[in-house]
């Protein structure tokens, strides 16, 4: 059955499958090309009539990841230029405003989008939560950095997206004061820099960084890459330059200099650069409620599929210790809790730590109202004292993914749990399998909905006892200060 709504922009025409209403392609902003192109984004030009929303809009230009992983995150591509686009999925006529949840994909900024059949928002909407997925400028199109065009065009794009969703979303059921903006990885980074742009205030009032830590670069470093593309093309390093080039070229070229490169084996790519309007050099602390956390194995994506876990040698990993200048005694510590351990394993977890679960624990002690000291894992800690006026400060939950998939031995790593939070066991078997426990999607889909929903996804916030909830089957559990041992070696 259809079904039509009304934006600002004009009226869409959705469709209610199973008491799920969903909408399609539906555009935020304007086609970034043309005289738009390397432009921040541009508002939708309002149309006549009704706008069908029953298809998936266009994707932003990217080239598919490399092999293997082609195979265990099969991206999406669907032609034409109007790339600016978001879906909505949301249950029929439930009569009371509904919380809202935004969620923006992953893909080290240059691959994936909200087409992803793993995207799908149909459990979300089944649960009382109107799901959002967005789709943004990638690679040097969103995050080139250049001399003539602005900043961080990526993140300005989710921006817009999040400006629709306050102006628009009440006409879809949901409630534009109760907003979670929710991604992974490079998804995850983009709300890290959103939670602090002065542009991105009052646009969403919770967020889930889910394997994505806070990371940004100068301008100076994010141009590197534009500049090897610039040599490679035989073009001035300039949005005029490139601009003139032919798109499957821009593509190609991009693809040889980038697409090898991973989050933790490194190599040349795009980041949010810090620019002082978009993404402040002294950014303020983030107010709102954060739910954080990381999968347990997150290298095994990179270094499993590849053979990079079995190539590692002894003289390897003393290489990448001198490389990443990780002391010693580091390494002799991950060495002495692994006693069986290959090379590559070694490496694998000091880079899960040293670049994801690290950076995230920083960030949720960051947020405490209490000072930690060295006694801080002692058991002792109090509540937050209430602020004036009888709210109360922002709080912060941690998670940790731990169950192993025995796909190619993948384990708990990056991207795993995707699947469970969205209730989408089926899309996700790629990577999980096709026995995945249902109970434990289960219970993370429920810890998400009800942290949009109220704020609490159900465990003790973080305090100087800092309480993780380990996801795994069987037994989800709080655990208090895993292996901070480890942890407290980087300091």
């Amino acid at each position: 059955m259809d079904i039509i709504t009304a934006t600002r922009h004009g009226k869409v025409r959705g469709r209610v499958d199973r008491s799920i209403a969903s909408y399609l392609g539906i555009p935020y902003a304007a086609a970034p090309f043309g005289v738009h192109r390397f432009r921040a984004p541009a508002p939708v030009e309002p149309w006549e009539g009704i706008r069908d929303a029953l298809e998936f809009g266009p994707t932003a230009p990217q080239r598919p990841y490399r092999p293997p992983l082609d195979r265990l995150i099969p991206d999406v591509d669907i032609p034409g230029e109007e790339c600016l686009n978001l879906n909505v999925w949301a249950p029929q006529a439930v009569g009371r405003p509904l919380p809202v949840l935004v969620w923006i994909h992953g893909g080290s900024l240059r691959n994936g989008s909200a087409a992803m059949p793993l995207y799908d928002g149909r459990a979300f909407a089944r649960d009382g939560v109107v799901l959002v997925s967005v789709n943004y400028r990638l690679g040097v199109e969103g995050f080139g950095v250049f001399p003539d065009a602005p900043d961080n065009r990526g993140l300005l794009d989710q921006i817009a997206a999040l400006t629709w969703v306050r102006d628009n979303i009440a006409g879809f059921g949901g409630d534009p004061g109760c907003v979670t903006v929710c991604g992974e990885s490079a998804g995850a980074i983009s709300i890290a820099a959103l939670l602090t742009s002065p542009r991105a205030a009052g646009l969403f009032q919770r967020a889930i960084l889910q394997s994505g830590p806070p990371h940004t670069v100068t301008r100076a470093g994010g141009a590197k890459t534009v500049r090897a593309m610039a040599k490679a093309l035989r073009v001035p390093a300039t949005a005029e330059g490139f601009a003139g080039v032919d798109r499957e070229r821009l593509l190609d070229v991009q693809d040889e200099l980038v697409g090898r490169a991973d989050p933790v084996s490194g190599g040349p790519g795009f980041h949010i650069v810090v620019d002082d309007d978009v993404v402040p050099a002294d950014p303020p602390p983030p107010s709102v409620d954060l739910l954080l956390g990381c999968n347990r194995e997150e290298y095994r994506l990179w270094f499993v599929p590849s053979g990079a876990v079995e190539r590692v040698s002894r003289l390897t990993l003393r290489l990448a210790l001198l490389k990443f200048r990780i002391p010693g005694r580091v390494a002799r510590l991950y060495r002495a809790g692994r006693p069986d351990a290959r090379p590559g394993v070694i490496l694998g977890e000091m880079a899960t730590d040293l670049l994801l679960r690290g950076p995230l624990n920083r960030l949720a002690d960051s947020r405490l109202t209490d000072s930690l000291s060295d006694d801080s894992l002692s058991g002792d800690s109090r509540p937050s004292d209430p602020l004036p006026g009888g709210s109360r400060p922002a709080r912060t939950f941690f998670y940790e993914f731990a169950w192993r998939s025995p796909v190619l031995g993948l384990g708990a790593c990056h991207a795993l749990e995707i699947g469970f939070v969205f209730d989408n066991l089926r899309h996700g078997e790629a990577l999980s399998g096709p026995d995945a426990p249902q109970p434990l999607a289960d219970v993370m889909h429920r810890a998400w909905v009800d942290f949009a929903t109220s704020g609490d996804p159900g465990w003790t916030p973080w305090d100087t006892r800092r309480p993780v909830r380990v996801f795994d089957h069987p037994g989800t559990s709080t655990v208090l200060a895993p292996r901070q041992e480890e942890l407290r070696a980087w300091l």
